[in-house]
This record gives C-alpha cells, sequence and structure tokens, in this order.
C-alpha cells in the first residue's frame, strides 16, 4: 500500500459509496458519493488492495486522494439500511 500524506483532506472519509464500475486490484473502480446536494463519481481501488466490490455494492470511504481519488472498504453491518 502507498504512503499515506501528513496534510490528509478527509472531506470524504466516512462517506457510504455505490459502486459503479467494479473496485479490484489491478483495476480503477469507480464509486458514485454524495456531493453538495447531487452526485460525483470517483475513481475506486479497494484500501486493503487484495477485496473487490461489485456494481451496485455499497461501500464506506476510508481515504481520500485529491481531486477524483478514493480507497473504500466493505460497509460495516452497523451502517448497513437495506
Amino acid at each position: 500500500m502507498r504512503l499515506m500524506r501528513k496534510n490528509v483532506d478527509r472531506s470524504f472519509t466516512g462517506k457510504i459509496g455505490r459502486v459503479t464500475g467494479r473496485v479490484a486490484p489491478g483495476t480503477i473502480g469507480e464509486v458514485m458519493l454524495p456531493y453538495h446536494g447531487g452526485t460525483s463519481a470517483y475513481h475506486a481501488y479497494p484500501f486493503d488492495g487484495t477485496s473487490e466490490f461489485l456494481v451496485g455494492e455499497k461501500v464506506l470511504v476510508i481515504y481520500y486522494d485529491p481531486p477524483l481519488t478514493v480507497y473504500v472498504d466493505e460497509l460495516p453491518d452497523v451502517l448497513r439500511h437495506d
């Protein structure tokens, strides 16, 4: 995994997104996140470098790398509302 910056932008950390392009090792996935009353697409990678998330799954943003990249993980059961 890559080194994290000291001056981290945490504006998307903890947000819940929906996968719109498969997120997996070796690929550039896509996640839609709420942004200013709408939604925006972000490039997405698995935070642990090994997980895979399929289209339609909800994920949790762990790290945001401006301007358009997020690292995501599985949504914990406590945050699931489905």
